[in-house]
């Protein structure tokens, strides 16, 4: 596929993504850590028009010079920008506006790729629509939270579900060796993922199926959620001052379990994998099953095992750089470096992921209380 190709069939996809929503969707910031879709769709945008138009293009006219104000996000290097939780509270521009600068930044960036690009520029616009494709998958997280915390659960069109586990688990053995680590090819990677490595394995066995809905219903009926020597301390507080007592999105109705799905409020199918849990969730859960969380080292060698894809996985990893890791110099080496403090690793791809970003080396990172993302676990004994 073509540069060009790939451009279109990202962008166009987000557009086709959003066609279920109603406009009073698109403007609404429930909590901090959510972004309005209208949001999402203007600062994927942006970021061509800033780090690709703006910076190589002859002539190019900026389609609105606040929206750099408006639509930035944490990018320190480009400039001022409106405050995460303020998100929401713009009901302008218009949904109709955005889709407008949607269409402009498009034509000028098809006229751009047309002509003779270095490898650098493409390079830049390869990062944007990796970083689009992103944003859709966070679009599906907050288009959730955001109808999920309406008291009539409305659902939208959409084909986004978990498939059953039928088979037994299975414990999968990994011999105790040294084991390189790190992306290895041409092929795109984040620069997180980049200064292969060596680490060394102790053996361990790790289950070739995620935790099912089932097995975690069997945690909370047993008081998981009620005894603090299976939590860590921090964990133990976040549930007690959050009155947290089962996953995200579950509710009890007439004794029974149901949970908010985007095809509504159903019960919980005990054979799909549980979903929507936190880190301290997760390694609670494996201390209450006498296990343990793998690390990300053991999940990348482990992963030409199983198959993965419905769920991001918990490891047991702080998000920190590889070795002769570097950032890049200015906005675009803000991208990942900044946030290697106070995350936890993830590994894997969900049921909402672009298909090429489902790659052994990818590493996606979240705070340990973060569950409205597609979470689930994988245990190590």
């Amino acid at each position: 596929m073509t540069l060009k190709d790939s451009y279109l069939k990202t962008r166009q996809r987000f557009i086709a993504i959003c066609k279920p929503l109603q406009i009073e969707d698109y403007s609404i910031q429930p909590e901090l850590f959510v972004s309005p879709p209208k949001w999402h769709l203007a600062h994927s945008t942006w970021f061509f028009e800033q780090f690709v138009l703006s910076q190589f293009k002859k002539d190019y006219n900026i389609f609105d010079n606040d929206f750099a104000y408006l639509f930035n996000s944490y990018y320190n290097n480009a400039g001022k920008r409106v405050l995460r939780p303020n998100r929401g509270l713009m009901t302008r521009p218009t949904v109709a506006q955005v889709y407008d600068y949607r269409n402009y930044v498009d034509e000028q960036m098809l006229d751009f790729l047309e002509g003779h690009l270095s490898r650098d520029i493409k390079e830049i616009i390869e990062l944007g629509i990796q970083h689009e494709q992103q944003h859709q998958e966070l679009f599906y997280y907050d288009i959730k939270y955001i109808l999920g915390h309406q008291p009539t659960f409305p659902t939208i069109e959409n084909t986004i579900y978990l498939t059953e586990i039928e088979q037994p688990s299975k414990w999968l053995k990994i011999e105790e060796a040294i084991y390189n680590i790190g992306h290895n090819d041409n092929s795109f990677c984040y620069d997180n993922e980049q200064g292969k490595h060596k680490v060394f394995l102790h053996q361990f066995e790790i289950s070739n199926q995620l935790v099912t809905n089932q097995d975690y219903i069997a945690f909370i009926e047993s008081g998981g959620y009620k005894n603090f020597n299976l939590w860590h301390a921090e964990g133990w507080d976040f549930i007690q001052q959050n009155k947290i007592e089962s996953p995200k999105y579950w509710h009890k109705i007439g004794g029974k379990w149901h949970h908010y799905t985007l095809q509504g409020l159903l019960p919980v199918n005990l054979k799909t994998p549980v979903n929507h849990i936190s880190f301290y969730e997760a390694y609670a859960y494996a201390e209450w099953k006498q296990m343990r969380l793998p690390t990300e080292f053991e999940w990348e060698v482990a992963s030409k095992q199983f198959n993965y894809g419905q769920l991001w996985e918990w490891t047991n990893s702080a998000y920190l750089p590889y070795p002769n890791y570097s950032k890049a110099p200015g906005a675009l080496g803000e991208y990942n470096g900044k946030f290697m403090i106070n995350q936890m690793v993830l590994r894997g791809a969900s049921v909402v992921t672009v298909v090429n970003h489902s790659r052994p080396t990818y590493r996606n990172f979240f705070h340990p209380k973060m569950r409205w993302q597609f979470s689930g676990i994988r245990l190590v004994k």
